[in-house]
């Protein structure tokens, strides 16, 4: 089956919406396509702002009607104590909510952006999706990743070509405690290294210490801008870590 193929036969629909590549391309595709279809983005204490913009940015682009749902992920346990299956309850949660949103607007079909590429074994998240009954249209269609990038950049969708994401939570050891505090510092040592021109990176919590994680084509970049990382970060955790080996997911 073709994507517009799928589009037609689901003409109504609720997509769970992150502003991401895979699941911008799948709004442009339903949009493009003719189908009904309505976005919902879940705004939480594991995204950062800039994601949510990126969202909205690419929702007026596009003309799509979007809703900003909010959750307290917190509130959870099972997702603050940061359980090695503290995924699978977040994207319940999620799930949940858009689910509830999408059923209150008059839509019962809710798919996502999960593609061909995406191993089920690495995304404990993507069973509680299967349990919500989510269609993954891009999965069903076999397009893979990089197929999702080179048809956003034909389409003229900025989102092409951005880095895959995961939220700030990733970020803490499991079964390390979650809480605001964490998250913030996290989100504003990931600001300031997006500020001084670092693109696909991670800060990870280790022991009260910064980790930073960059992709190789940035080490150069990470011994150029060194002791202005260490003085700005410094400033929040106990030490500031350089890893010398390249991140690789």
């Amino acid at each position: 089956m073709t994507l517009d193929g799928f589009f037609r036969e689901n003409r109504k629909l609720a997509l769970a919406f992150s502003g991401g590549t895979d699941s911008a391309y799948l709004l442009y595709a339903a949009i493009n396509a003719g189908a009904d279809v309505a976005a919902y983005y879940v705004k939480s204490a594991f995204q950062p702002q800039w994601e949510l913009r990126d969202a909205e940015r690419l929702a007026r682009q596009l003309g799509a009607r979007m809703r900003v749902l909010t959750i307290d992920v917190l509130s959870s346990d099972d997702i603050a104590s940061n359980p090695p299956a503290r995924c699978y309850h977040c994207k319940r949660m999620i799930m949940d909510a858009i689910r509830r949103a999408a059923e209150d607007d008059g839509y019962t079909l809710m798919i996502d952006g999960t593609n061909a590429s995406d191993d089920a074994g690495d995304r404990p998240g993507m069973r509680a999706v299967a349990e919500y009954g989510v269609r993954s249209p891009l999965r069903e269609c076999a397009i893979a990743k990089s197929d999702v990038r080179r048809l956003s950049k034909e389409a003229g969708l900025f989102t092409w070509d951005k880095p895959a994401y995961a939220c700030l939570a990733t970020r803490i050891p499991s079964g390390e405690a979650i809480d605001m505090d964490k998250l913030e510092k996290t989100e504003k040592a990931e600001d300031f290294l997006s500020s001084i021109g670092f693109s696909d990176f991670r800060v990870r919590l280790l022991s009260g210490c910064a980790r930073i994680q960059v992709r190789a084509g940035e080490i150069p970049l990470l011994m150029e801008k060194r002791k202005e990382i260490a003085k700005e970060l410094g400033a929040m955790y106990k030490a500031v870590l350089f890893d010398m080996e390249a991140r690789d997911e």
